[in-house]
Formats: C-alpha cells, sequence, structure tokens
C-alpha cells in the first residue's frame, strides 16, 4: 500500500479543462452535448478533454456519492492504528472492507489512519476488537466524529 503512485506524471490543465470537470463535478450525469451547449463548443471537444483526463487517470472513474446516513450509517469514527513494521500488510484488507473509506499511512505515533462509517457503538466496537486481533496491530486510537464540518469525498476542488 502507498507506493502505486509514484510513476504517475503530473497532468497540466487549462481553464477549459477546469471548467469542464467543475460541470463534471457538480453533476457527473451531464452528457457531453450539455456540456458543449454550456461552453459553447463542439461535443467532440469535451469528449477528447474527459477522455484524455481519463486516459492521464486524472478523472479516476464516475460514481454517485452515497449518503451513508440514509442507509443507518450514523457514526463516522477515525481511528489510528500502530502496526507492527510500520506498514499494513495485505492481509489486513479483508479485516478493512466494509466500513473502512480511507486509508492514510502517516507519520507520528501511529502509521496509519483509518477513516470508516458504522450504524452504531456497538458495530464500532466489534470492528475495534476485531482490528486488534490481527497479529500485527500494537495498539489502536478511536475517536468519534462529533459534527461533521465539510466532507466532500467525490472531489479535490483546484479551481
Amino acid at each position: 500500500m502507498g507506493d502505486e503512485n509514484k510513476d504517475e506524471r503530473i497532468v497540466t490543465l487549462d481553464k477549459l479543462d477546469k471548467t469542464i470537470l467543475e460541470l463534471i463535478n457538480d453533476d457527473a450525469r451531464n452528457s457531453y452535448r450539455q456540456i458543449s451547449r454550456e461552453l459553447n463548443i463542439s461535443v467532440g471537444t469535451v469528449h477528447n478533454r474527459v477522455h484524455r483526463m481519463m486516459e492521464t487517470g486524472l478523472i479516476k472513474k464516475f460514481a454517485p456519492i452515497i449518503d451513508s446516513k440514509q442507509l443507518g450509517y450514523n457514526l463516522t469514527a477515525i481511528i489510528g492504528v500502530r502496526v507492527n513494521g510500520g506498514h499494513l500488510k495485505d492481509s489486513f484488507n479483508k479485516t478493512l472492507e466494509g466500513n473502512v473509506f480511507a486509508i492514510y499511512e502517516v507519520t507520528g505515533e501511529y502509521d496509519v489512519f483509518l477513516l470508516a462509517k458504522f450504524k452504531d457503538t456497538d458495530e464500532l466496537d466489534k470492528f475495534v476488537k476485531k482490528l486488534l486481533k490481527e497479529a500485527d496491530v500494537e495498539r489502536t486510537y478511536t475517536q468519534t466524529v462529533l459534527n461533521v464540518v465539510k466532507e466532500e469525498l467525490n472531489s479535490f476542488t483546484i479551481f
């Protein structure tokens, strides 16, 4: 985990690319025709620009943004994990499936931070206990989120 982005090159965007990305970020269901009309450019230009951004890996995929609360996941937790050797092993993948939506290897007292959503504290408790059973996990540190001030997992605004 962690080294897969080392060989990626920096993608340069012009104003038109950024505007197309803004429109897609606002609603990924916008058709190329809708975008072309709004920007007064050809459909082919929109297609070529989006295709290039996908080919370079700038756009990884088009996916819905799920409101986890509507599925009953009302608790967000930030879990620090201290791991023997400092890095997560592939064997952790099964443990981290489901509730975890972000994994960050970090510097400092803990080696990894997990962001996860749970239906309630019982589900969080079971998850942490399962995590602590992993052979390489030394300890965990869990914080629960009281209020979400900003959570925009769909976009990284660079404009």
